[in-house]
């Protein structure tokens, strides 16, 4: 446990920090889902829509921090959920 304030702080923020991380991650799951279920549906404007929305999340999250940018980006995910 901390002694001291700026400590203290450091650990409120933390918190904060890795709450928002995961909502950003299981968001990311999620729109992942919903696109497997899409293409398993076999719409084509629904799987093209779902798809834009998950590289957009996962966009944002790498630029926030909450993913690796090369997670989210050419080795990582959408070229996967792309093909």
């Amino acid at each position: 446990m901390p002694n001291i304030q700026q400590q203290k702080k450091r650990v409120r923020t933390a918190a904060k920090q890795r709450l928002e991380n995961l909502r950003y991650q299981s968001t990311a799951k999620t729109l992942a889902k919903r696109l497997r279920a899409a293409v398993e549906a076999g719409d084509e404007k629904q799987v093209a829509a779902e798809h834009r929305e998950l590289v957009r999340w996962l966009d944002r999250a790498a630029a926030r921090g909450a993913l690796h940018r090369n997670t989210a980006q050419v080795a990582g995910r959408p070229p996967r959920f792309s093909r």
